[in-house]
């Protein structure tokens, strides 16, 4: 049965953004009922919708391309035998995002040598990632990342960009709390070092 508000008239006193969020959610109800009716036209346009931001999530932890590749292919897979699960309560590209970061540490557990340190000193200090994000390009932080070891790498992505708590990341890595906070403190030096070096190197070239 279809919700009763998707057969009103929308009065044209409704603000142009609420239309468009409206038109949207309409939009994306339909994909999710077709594709758990397992209609292939509408797996094939979720997977265009989301396929390059889920790529970049992937990569942002294998640190492969090729890799994750494989990784979101497998996810996508899971998305859509799963697909019942998902009970429209909360966002739907945020039931994919956890889906494709299972399967991203999945993969690493699998084929990567992830000894997370269990060395929980202090850091030096904290260097704030707001002003790494302001000072350099997308796709420059984005390569910073990758470089990152492994271990780093996945607690500051889980942390710092998908947004989980130390406490599920500790749960979803099977390490302390006071482990994963380390990881991020030591993560976010990394990356102000990398930061300080590429100032350092723009700054001797321009002279």
């Amino acid at each position: 049965m279809q919700p009763k508000w998707r057969k009103l008239h929308l009065p044209d006193t409704i603000p142009n953004p609420m239309r468009l969020l409206l038109q949207k959610s309409s939009t994306e109800e339909q994909l999710i009922k077709d594709c758990k009716a397992g209609k292939s036209k509408a797996q094939r346009a979720l997977y265009e919708k989301y396929a390059s931001r889920m790529l970049a999530l992937c990569f942002r932890y294998t640190g492969n391309q090729p890799e994750a590749e494989d990784v979101m292919m497998n996810a996508f897979f899971k998305v859509f035998t799963k697909i019942e699960q998902f009970q429209s309560q909360g966002s739907f590209e945020g039931w994919i995002r956890r889906i494709m970061v299972n399967e991203s540490l999945s993969h690493i557990r699998k084929h990567k040598n992830m000894s997370v340190e269990v060395d929980i000193e202090k850091a030096s200090r904290q260097p704030d990632i707001a002003k790494i994000e302001e000072n350099i390009a997308a796709s420059d932080l984005e390569e910073m990342i990758s470089q990152l070891p492994i271990g780093y790498r996945t607690v500051f992505n889980m942390y710092a960009i998908e947004g989980y708590s130390h406490k599920e990341i500790s749960e979803m890595l099977d390490i302390s709390e006071s482990t994963s906070k380390s990881q991020l403190s030591r993560a976010r030096i990394h990356l102000q070092k990398k930061l300080l070096t590429m100032d350092e190197n723009a700054v001797n070239y321009n002279r």
